[in-house]
Parts: C-alpha cells; structure tokens; sequence
C-alpha cells in the first residue's frame, strides 16, 4: 500500500542547529549522497544539522567537477538510442558511496544504516542498494528525488537521464516500508509550473487527482489559499514548467523548482509532501527560501531517522 501526506506550510523562522544531548551513538549513522551538480561542501550545515539531532553523518566525497565523468556515456550508442544503463558510467559515484557507507559502517559498530539521497543521489541510492547489497541499510529517505522516468510519447520531453531512470524502474527493487527497511520520499511544492502558452485555470489537485497517481493511497491533504493557482501565470512558472515537464511529461504541476512532486513519490513508500519548499541547497535561504536541509524542514523529517 501506498502511504502519502501533505505538510502544511512553514512560516519563516530563524533557526539554528537544535541543542540536543543524545549520544552520537544513539541512532544509525547517515550517509548523505548528493545530487547532480552538488558537491559535499553543499550538505556541510545538514550534516551539523543531523548531528545536533544525535545522528553522525557521513557525505559521499563528491567534486563538482566529478559529474563530468558522466560525459563518458556520451561515446556509447545506447546514450543516444536513449537506453544507457547505470555502468559503468556511473562506477565513479558508487564508489564514492560504498566508501562514504563503510566510513558510517565503523561508526555505527554492526548496526543499520540510514541512506539519505538528495535529488539524484536517492535514485543513485537505490541503485547502490542494487548493486551492493542493502543487508546494512534500515532507511532510504529521498528529498526531492525524480524517481519515475519520463513517460514516452510525449511531445517535447526528451529524457534527460537518457535511459538510466527507466533501467532504476525495471532493476532496481520496488519500494517498501517495513520494519526491516522502509522507504521515505520527500516532495517539496514550492511552486506550481505552467504551461509555456496559454492560461491554467485549475489547480493541479483537480488537474491530477492523487487518486490517479497513487490508486491505493491514503492521503491527507492540508489545502493552503496561499499556494492556489493563479489564472495569469508568470514568466517564472512558465519557465519552471518547461523543467517539470522534461520529467514528468506536464507542465503545469506543483514541485520543488526543479523536480514536480509527482515523480519524487515512490508506489509502496511512505510519500510525504511540504508545502514552500525549494530543490537545492544552492540558491536556498534558511528563512525565506528553505531547501530540504534547512533546518526548519529538516525538524518535519528528522523523527524518521530517530525510529
């Protein structure tokens, strides 16, 4: 069975990292795996963020400059037949958390881990649970995640992963929240797209039941008028809608600014969306723009990592 909820929004607050006195060995240790285009340096402050919480964290040793190995892919014909698969392309970035994972695996002294994937690096996770084996591993949590590929057949989407979400599709284990290991996949509806010509009149709830996306869901739904749909799009949510719909195959839904809610839930996870939130800590402000590792949102999260 599907799981879904909606988080009401957050106002504004000045946060801090929250004094907590647990034991660093209280809970499983992390192993943060960061997104495409980020770098390690990006999750500094949610790594002193989860630590203030108890949980030791560990970020799989990534450079900006490293997601140019991918470029590799380029001189494989399955690349441009759009059917690549994850290796060895992607050898480089599943090493990087197999070390970051055998580091917290010390800490964590025969314990389970918590694997927690921001933007790509959820999907990369489930591929590395694949691959490696997920025996240590009691909790994948994904934030902002594209985890279904594109559907085919639409006009104007082209597939940006060039085959590799439609190999994680079909390969990769289907999600679960069990007691062994559970599935958390965090959306965040920052901002609801457009389409690039016309006018949207209705909102996307109407648009896209949940129903539709998540036929056995149980759903909570906090609607907020703030974030209701307005009959004059702006430029910014065209543009941003032109993104949403290279992954989703639709425009005018909600998301992050960057992934559309519907492709950052999981069929059999616990799926779980918070109003106001934006995709990158790049270009994230703790109070006026907060990202899935401000510490504001982290606290609507954390208690996953506790259990």
């Amino acid at each position: 069975m599907v799981m879904a909820m909606l988080l009401s929004p957050l106002k504004p607050l000045a946060c801090s990292s929250p004094a907590f006195s647990q034991d660093p060995s209280s809970y499983r240790p992390a192993v943060v795996l960061p997104g495409l285009g980020n770098n390690s340096a990006d999750y500094q402050k949610l790594e002193v963020t989860l630590r203030g919480y108890g949980v030791s964290t560990v970020t799989a040793k990534v450079a900006r400059i490293d997601w140019l190995r991918n470029a590799a892919g380029l001189v494989d014909p399955n690349y441009w037949r759009g059917t690549l698969s994850p290796r060895p392309v992607l050898d480089w970035y599943l090493k990087r958390v197999d070390e970051a994972v055998k580091e917290a695996k010390e800490l964590a002294q025969g314990g389970p881990l918590s694997l927690v994937g921001h933007s790509a690096g959820g999907w990369l996770a489930r591929l590395y649970m694949e691959e490696y084996g997920k025996s240590d591993i009691s909790l994948l949590l994904t934030l902002g995640t594209p985890h279904l590929p594109p559907p085919r057949g639409v006009s104007g989407v082209i597939d940006q992963t060039r085959g590799l979400l439609y190999y994680v599709e079909k390969n990769c284990s289907k999600a679960v929240y069990t007691p062994e290991l559970k599935y958390v996949c965090i959306a965040g509806r920052y901002l609801q797209g457009a389409r690039l010509f016309g006018n949207s009149s209705e909102s996307v709830d109407s648009a896209i039941p949940m129903e539709s996306l998540e036929p056995s869901s149980e759903v909570a739904v906090i609607n907020d008028v703030g974030t209701s749909t307005s009959t004059m799009p702006t430029l910014r949510a065209r543009f941003v809608g032109q993104g949403y719909k290279q992954v989703c195959g639709q425009a005018d839904v909600w998301g992050d600014g960057v992934v559309p809610e519907v492709s950052a839930h999981l069929e059999g996870a616990l799926n779980i969306s918070i109003d106001g939130v934006y995709h990158s800590p790049v270009g994230s402000d703790d109070i006026l723009r907060p990202w899935y590792g401000s510490p504001a949102i982290v606290e609507q999260w954390i208690h996953h990592l506790l259990s």
